[in-house]
């Protein structure tokens, strides 16, 4: 945590000091012309940033009087500028030995360092000191209050500290210099980062300017390979920082400031990975970004809502979180800000959805914590609205700013970055168990590859994966141009219906019972093969679903009817038969008559639906042509089935 978050430099207590001193309007606590004349002199190197000089003339005017109070004080103030904390807090606690009644306002300065420090015990006590005096101005009497609340919650939390134990993830990963986390894939084979690396050397200066770039590491044999550059056009001579990646892995969003395509000091860009080649990158345009600072994206699994952070006009406080969504016609919409649940009147930040839609994971100064920024997370219910923020809980928030947080698809594991903890360098990055209660909804995935059936070549195919339950698509993605490659979110505790197409293919249909599951669940790693359109091919209807022994079509079954329908309309020389199949309970006859049943079922559906029946037939053929085995619970689900096969063309 910066101290200038934090402690009001040049206080009025100070700089009605510096006017005794230089005005003569009042004495100072010294009664020595030397120590008086030296602290003059001390304020003038203050004035001009001299630290190390001002620092010698006070030393020699404490030794002039060990009891100049306000000596003491600008020795704090300047130890407390340039980030040493701790040693702030001898010299104004000197200050208050030298004279307790001196100014009030010496106890909120210090107190406030405490409170920086994790020192919440002796917080406390500054703090209710402070508030002891009459009169004190109402808004330090405010901070006070709420820093108390902090002081408070930082002792509760360390006596009931959460598990927290990190482990670096090692040379591959790390430098010895700052690497910020940024994003892992929900297959959770590539992770990627900000490297901050040195760029120019001014010899005349002794000052570095740094540049910071994206790498990206493969896990492979379960190990992360050495992270490389991704290099042009995403990675440029200037600065690019807070990159998030689809869980898919084909989008990346990040942020890059004062470019000359920019609308503010900040803009919001993206990029497409096609094959292995990255897209050059674009702004979001000015629905998105606003004349301030935007930054920090996360993009959910859904395939269409961008979360992050800015500054903009008409927000909560300095920093909000907001969401924008990608509209069918590739525009985004115009930014919501996510309300009084997660934003407050102090800073939001550092946004992270994880790939269940539902967990979102922030950082936030308003919210109450431990003090400066903690990391919280909040829950999406089925109304829409965001559950009151909870604190991630000591020893993953301390006393210092905690920020980013990354937490992997399955939800057990999360990614850090922190310069606490010992490292390589500076900021070192770090995985860690995530406790129980902090743990996402888990999600699995769907991985492979789409290519042609006949020629075997690797096809870009749509995939639409829809909540059979409500009938909402949950999300949409793509299978890779070149590679034909394809990583899909699977979130638990629900059952969906798959749906993989492409113009001039039948399409796939698949379906995934995830309902009731909240243990670890094995990802789906298999291919689809997508058939050309001919006379003679069959498509079964995975998400076609009657209840046992009736034909009455279930509501779960419109999402798959209207793929259906809508590859009918888009090719209407298509005639397709409809046929119904059952597995080996009960009569032939019986399910001869059930399983035309159902195919009339699907018939009329299309027929009420816009479909002529010229271009439909439906037949049932009971148990006669099983897929599968009979012997077993899936052998039979897999035998009980609908399907259409094409006939006419």
């Amino acid at each position: 945590m910066k101290l200038k978050h934090i402690i009001p430099i040049l206080t009025f207590l100070l700089l009605l000091s510096f006017t005794s001193a230089t005005a003569q309007t009042s004495p100072l606590s010294t009664k020595s012309k030397k120590a008086a004349s030296m602290f003059t002199e001390a304020i003038g190197y203050y004035d001009r940033k001299d630290f190390p000089k001002a620092i010698r003339i006070l030393d020699k005017a404490i030794q002039e009087d060990p009891a100049f109070v306000e000596a003491f004080i600008l020795k704090g103030d300047i130890l407390s500028e340039e980030q040493y904390p701790r040693e702030a807090i001898v010299q104004y606690k000197n200050g208050i030995a030298a004279n307790p009644d001196f100014s009030p306002v010496i106890y909120f300065i210090v107190a406030n360092v405490e409170l920086l420090t994790g020192r919440y015990e002796d917080a406390r006590k500054d703090y209710e000191k402070f508030l002891s005096y009459p009169d004190q101005p109402k808004e330090k009497q405010a901070k006070a209050n709420k820093n108390i609340k902090s002081c408070d919650f930082g002792i509760n939390s360390m006596a009931h500290p959460v598990p927290f134990k990190p482990e670096n993830l090692g040379d591959s990963i790390n430098s010895l210099y700052d690497d910020y986390i940024n994003a892992v894939t929900a297959d959770e084979q590539q992770l990627f980062l900000t490297r901050k690396l040195p760029r120019i050397h001014h010899v005349s200066t002794e000052s570095t300017e740094f540049n910071e770039d994206f790498y990206k590491s493969v896990k492979t044999d379960s190990v992360w390979r050495r992270a490389v550059n991704i290099g042009a056009p995403v990675n440029t001579e200037e600065n690019e920082g807070a990159l998030c990646i689809s869980p898919d892995g084909k989008y990346i969003f990040f942020a890059a400031c004062n470019r000359q395509d920019g609308f503010g000091s900040c803009d919001l860009y993206w990029s497409k990975k096609t094959g292995d080649i990255w897209s050059d990158p674009e702004n979001l345009g000015s629905v998105v970004n606003s004349s301030t600072w935007d930054s920090q994206p996360s993009f959910s699994s859904d395939g269409k809502t961008l979360y992050f952070a800015s500054k903009r006009q008409g927000g909560k406080g300095s920093s909000d979180i907001w969401k924008t969504e990608l509209q069918p016609d590739g525009s985004w919409s115009i930014p919501v800000n996510l309300g009084d649940s997660i934003n407050t009147r102090f800073e939001e930040m550092a946004p992270f959805i994880h790939p269940d839609n539902r967990t979102l994971y922030f950082a936030s100064r308003g919210h109450q914590g431990m003090g400066g920024y903690d990391l919280f997370y909040s829950r999406l219910d089925a109304d829409g609205n965001w559950s009151t923020p909870v604190d991630m809980g000591y020893p993953i928030n301390t006393y210092a700013d905690e920020i980013t947080l990354v937490v992997n698809a399955k939800g057990d594991v999360a990614y850090v970055s922190s310069d606490k903890l010992g490292g390589k360098g500076g900021m070192d990055i770090y995985s860690f168990k995530l406790y129980k209660e902090a743990q996402p909804v888990l999600v699995t995935y769907f991985k492979g590859v789409v290519f042609d059936k006949e020629t075997k070549k690797r096809l870009e195919a749509e995939f639409e994966l829809v909540d059979l339950a409500t009938g909402k698509t949950v999300s949409r993605s793509s299978s890779d141009p070149v590679s034909g490659e394809f990583l899909l979110s699977l979130p638990t505790e629900k059952d969906y219906g798959l749906n993989v197409s492409r113009p001039g293919y039948l399409f796939y249909s698949d379906h995934f019972a995830l309902r009731g599951e909240s243990s670890k669940t094995k990802p789906f790693i298999y291919n689809v093969p997508l058939q050309p359109i001919k006379v003679g091919e069959t498509v079964i209807l995975k998400n076609i679903f009657f209840d046992t022994d009736k034909y009455d079509l279930k509501g779960e079954s419109r999402s798959e009817l209207a793929k259906l329908i809508q590859l009918l309309k888009g090719n209407p020389d298509i005639h397709i038969e409809i046929s119904g199949h059952t597995d080996n309970h009960g009569s032939a006859d019986h399910n001869i008559v059930l399983s035309r049943n159902r195919a009339q079922a699907v018939y009329d559906y299309l027929i009420v639906n816009g479909i002529t029946q010229e271009r439909l037939s439906f037949s049932g053929f009971g148990l006669t042509r099983p897929i599968d085995t009979n012997d077993t619970e899936q052998g039979r689900a897999n035998n009980r089935r609908t399907e259409f096969k094409v006939v006419a063309q």
